[in-house]
């Protein structure tokens, strides 16, 4: 029997190396095509972005991890993949920028700068009260339980936690906790929170992805949209309708970091500062 020559062994090993090169290449853009967050968002770049979050000064340390991040993003498939890519970096930015707000542990000194201190806490210190609306009987507290901010985005009141557990499956009321223990779960009480419109608030995904269209109502009380609106549906009631308070300041300080790091614009209406709250 002839022996295969020099030139067809090579040629054959060319043609299986190419083919198993696509394959692997194939796969790899599967799975980023299947998760849309890790193609804008790799660990690396989470990393960099909550500079802090795991330094010994924080309370949180550990527990707001990448994987918990991209775990929870699969529950909510919309969140940073819709629209072009400069909006659906605005959005997971806008994101961000919120959850930072709410759970920094920067100062204006701090190294690298107040706003590197995003993700340092995961729930309410000193709370000052149950954050229990007795009046409210669709979602009432449990016996014992106290519905403090715990979080990203520090879920607080029986009326949120209710309903959020209900969407992802746990019993928001009767075990709170979770939110605090359960780095997914506390991932997607924010995301949930982002995502989801409760009236008359739109939802913060539709403010920043261009899918808010405030009614001739809604545009009276300057309710225009933007980063700032965001603000006004997570916390209007204390921080919007009056001049620029530091609280509001320090939300668009963190939201102009991301930004520059994804390389997008921040947009419009930055401040919430002439919205009538809600």
């Amino acid at each position: 029997m002839a022996q295969p020559s020099l030139l067809t062994s090579i040629s054959s090993y060319l043609v299986i190396s190419f083919s198993l090169l696509f394959f692997l290449t194939s796969n790899v853009e599967a799975r980023v095509s299947c998760n849309p967050i890790s193609y804008i968002v790799n660990e690396t770049l989470y990393n960099t972005l909550f500079l802090h979050k795991d330094d010994a000064a924080c309370p949180a340390k550990g527990f707001y991890n990448y994987s918990s991040f991209i775990e929870a993003t699969k529950s909510f498939p919309k969140f940073g993949s819709t629209g072009d890519l400069t909006t659906r970096k605005r959005e997971i930015a806008a994101f961000f920028a919120q959850i930072s707000h709410e759970t920094t542990g920067g100062w204006a000194t701090a190294p690298d700068g107040p706003n590197a201190w995003g993700l340092c806490f995961k729930e309410e210190v000193n709370p000052q009260s149950d954050y229990c609306d007795s009046t409210n009987t669709q979602w009432p507290c449990y016996p014992g339980k106290t519905y403090h901010g715990r979080g990203p985005i520090q879920l607080s009141w029986n009326y949120n936690y209710g309903p959020a557990g209900k969407a992802l499956g746990f019993n928001g009321l009767e075990n709170p906790e979770l939110v605090a223990n359960n780095s997914v779960i506390s991932f997607k009480t924010a995301l949930w929170f982002w995502m989801t419109p409760q009236n008359p608030k739109p939802s913060c995904h539709d403010v920043m992805v261009g899918l808010y269209h405030p009614t001739a109502a809604y545009r009276a009380a300057n309710r225009t949209a933007g980063f700032g609106l965001t603000t006004n549906i997570i916390n209007g009631g204390l921080e919007c309708g009056i001049p620029t308070t530091a609280q509001v300041q320090d939300r668009i300080n963190y939201y102009k970091r991301y930004a520059q790091i994804f390389g997008v614009d921040v947009g419009p209406n930055l401040d919430c500062a002439n919205q009538q709250h809600y």
